[in-house]
């Protein structure tokens, strides 16, 4: 009997164990004045800076999604597995894309792939989808929703107009193929030169030993 998890209990309480009251701005006012605070502010004028799951700073958003948004993908990335000429694949990103859920696209297309998916979701199936640490192996409508749900992500897009996920990569990076440089090519063969006959004291021609 395969058991299936509690979906809203086990991400709910990472939801808890990050803490509501966790700064997830870094604010850099016109005056230098540094500030913490869990709202984006309104001062367009003043430098921020998501903060990552510890209050550490993350790298600066450069995606376009709103910040509450990017405050979820940042705590939360949601990840797709899949592979080609895989129906279920395509109905899981087509999921994910109504929804309006930021993720990336991992591929799996070869054997060193398909091991690096069994290290990360302990199994080999796609389409799989990682939402924080927890995964989900196969496609399952409810439960990809329920953990979504868990985890905030809003039921109807906002992302912004125009947005388009990454483009699919292969879980494993290719390392590139070295160039062998082409052999030199052999010089041409050159004629041998012919020598002259000796001629002995008569004039006459011949070999001498």
């Amino acid at each position: 009997m395969h058991l299936r998890p509690a979906v809203p209990l086990l991400v709910t309480t990472l939801l808890l164990a990050a803490g509501p009251a966790l700064a997830q701005y870094k604010v850099v006012g016109p005056d230098g004045r540094v500030t913490y605070t869990d709202r984006p502010p309104a001062d367009a004028t003043a430098k921020v800076t998501s903060l990552g799951r510890n209050n550490t700073a993350a790298a600066p958003a450069t995606s376009g999604l709103p910040a509450d948004l990017q405050r979820l993908s940042d705590r939360f990335p949601v990840t797709l597995f899949t592979a080609t000429d895989c129906a279920p694949c395509e109905t899981g990103r087509q999921l994910l894309q109504q929804r309006g859920i930021p993720y990336t696209e991992r591929q799996i297309v070869s054997n060193d792939d398909v091991a690096a998916l069994e290290r990360t979701i302990g199994g080999r199936t796609v389409p799989s989808l990682t939402v924080g640490g927890q995964a989900l192996r196969g496609y399952s409508q409810s439960d990809w929703v329920s953990y979504l749900d868990a985890a905030g992500y809003p039921r109807e897009s906002r992302l912004p107009r125009g947005w388009v996920p990454p483009a699919a990569t292969p879980l494993v990076a290719r390392a590139p193929v070295p160039t062998t440089p082409a052999a030199a090519p052999a010089p041409a063969p050159t004629a041998p030169v012919p020598s002259e006959p000796e001629t002995g004291p008569d004039g006459a021609t011949g070999i001498r030993f």
